[in-house]
């Protein structure tokens, strides 16, 4: 795929995961990903990180894409990530691959 159609898919769900995070709505925030993520995810952390976390209740809307990374099956979109509530820029990975014939989440993290 080329990155323009890569961004098309990815812009959508990097920003369904912030809208869903904001709201602490855990099942529509898995709602994309893949078996094995959801299958890894130790649902309880998870929950603690929507109750608890300053910053994955307050994200900002607005991202920066970064660039893309390419390796085997998946590919890593890269975001600049800010805050609603906390000064600072933060990196955003998400990791997109197909699962059943549909694009699905692999990871997604903030650091």
């Amino acid at each position: 795929m080329t990155d323009e159609e890569i961004l098309a898919i990815a812009h959508p769900m990097w920003d369904d995961l912030i809208k869903y995070s904001n709201k602490g709505q855990y099942g529509k925030f898995v709602r994309h990903f893949s078996y094995n993520l959801l299958f890894g995810l130790n649902e309880v952390e998870v929950g603690k990180q929507f109750v608890k976390s300053e910053l994955t209740r307050n994200l900002s809307k607005e991202r920066d894409c970064l660039g893309i990374i390419r390796r085997g099956e998946h590919v890593t979109v890269l975001y600049r990530q800010r805050s609603t509530k906390k000064e600072g820029e933060w990196l955003g990975r998400l990791v997109l691959g197909f699962e059943d014939g549909e694009v699905k989440i692999f990871g997604a993290s903030i650091f």
